[in-house]
């Protein structure tokens, strides 16, 4: 029978179906990929994607919404260990594709460390004081911050604490007289055993003039505040000409420059002069001191890559009583309080433990360590 071409075909042929669209895909970042520091984020993705979405453990840490589609996340903003990442493209109409998650790795370590001393002042009257605005609403929000930093059991005054927080203990010295009144022979301190190492060290010192080393008060600069210049490996045996001491202790002023080229040590040990220390001068004066000086740390690439500032007293007003101590990093905890009881041995182990410099020194073996303060440590 021939077909009526007045009745419509109760069947009519299917339309065709649309191709499937290409889920986005990561470029470049592998299953099981270990990461450091900042890390490139690029998508691979279908015509007609409109957005991106990178998600990782299941939040968006980057949108991008026009090719090429690529982020940079710094991976310092989550703790070491396993996170997993996916893409989120979106076309025109809002309709999303997912990627196949991807497990990466995160591994930061602190790799270079600045130390600030300030001096003689107990931490109840620098937390919360008017005088000190910059630690209390700055350094203390940034930072990680110890509650029980404790002066070491009846040690004053300045030297013996500088010498402790070098050698895990005073070395028999209880004064503050200069170098050439204490000759310390032994090679078991923290730069000598960096120096072995192949561990970089420098001591910026503020108001030498860097033409020698500094084994004597010069302006507003006190050696009893710079403790490798009382170690006899480091000055030639108190060689004021000693190229070794030269070129590890540095005029503070150079430090601008280091920072900004990337052209600072490992280890950076960091005393202000008698009056920017809180020493001679006022809290709001050391304040106003750190305001100025501490943003060009943390501006560094050597902070923001791996770096740890610790900003310290070298020892109470006279009680066993706590100090102040505050740790910037980008592995810190974001406004912290830590309740962990602390010294200067715990500094000066810490700091061994990140450069993984042995043995520890003196009363480092028995000390606790500053990893509370951290995301993930060393």
């Amino acid at each position: 029978m021939t077909p009526d071409p007045t009745v419509p075909d109760p069947t009519p042929p299917a339309p065709p179906t649309p191709p499937a669209k290409t889920p986005p895909a990561f470029s470049g970042l592998g299953n099981g990929a270990v990461v450091s520091g900042p890390v490139a984020l690029t998508a691979t993705v279908a015509s007609g994607t409109a957005q991106v979405d990178f998600v990782l453990d299941g939040t968006t840490v980057a949108t991008v919404t026009a090719a090429p589609f690529a982020a940079t996340w710094d991976s310092f903003s989550v703790a070491n260990g396993s996170h997993v990442f996916t893409l989120r493209a979106l076309d025109g109409s809002g309709t999303a594709l997912a990627s196949d998650p991807v497990q990466v790795n995160v591994s930061n370590h602190i790799k270079t460390v600045f130390i600030i001393l300030l001096e003689n002042h107990d931490w109840s009257s620098i937390k919360g004081a008017a005088s000190a605005p910059y630690i209390n609403k700055t350094l203390l929000t940034q930072g990680a911050h110890a509650e029980r930093y404790m002066n070491v059991p009846g040690l004053h005054p300045s030297l013996p604490n500088y010498l402790w927080l070098e050698s895990g203990g005073t070395q028999g010295v209880t004064d503050d007289a200069e170098p050439p009144n204490h000759r310390l022979t032994t090679t078991q301190h923290l730069v000598s055993l960096l120096a072995k190492a192949g561990v970089s060290w420098k001591s910026y010192q503020e108001d030498i003039p860097g033409t020698d080393c500094p084994l004597t008060a010069v302006n507003y600069y006190a050696p009893k505040h710079n403790p490798m210049v009382y170690f006899t490996d480091v000055t030639g045996n108190v060689d004021r000409n000693s190229a070794n001491c030269i070129s590890h202790v540095r005029p503070y002023t150079e430090l601008t420059a280091d920072l900004e080229t990337n052209n600072v040590a490992a280890y950076n040990f960091i005393t202000p002069n008698i009056c920017n220390d809180m020493h001679d001068c006022s809290i709001g004066t050391g304040d106003t001191w750190l305001s100025k000086e501490v943003p060009k740390i943390l501006a560094s690439k050597a902070y923001k890559e791996g770096g740890a500032l610790f900003v310290t007293f070298d020892e109470s007003a006279g009680q066993d009583v706590p100090i102040g101590f505050i740790a910037l990093s980008p592995l810190a905890k974001p406004g912290y309080s830590s309740s962990v009881t602390y010294t200067h041995s715990s500094t000066l182990r810490s700091v061994q433990e990140i450069f993984g410099v042995t043995p520890l020194l003196g009363d480092a073996a028995n000390a606790t360590d500053l990893s509370d303060l951290f995301k993930s440590f060393p």
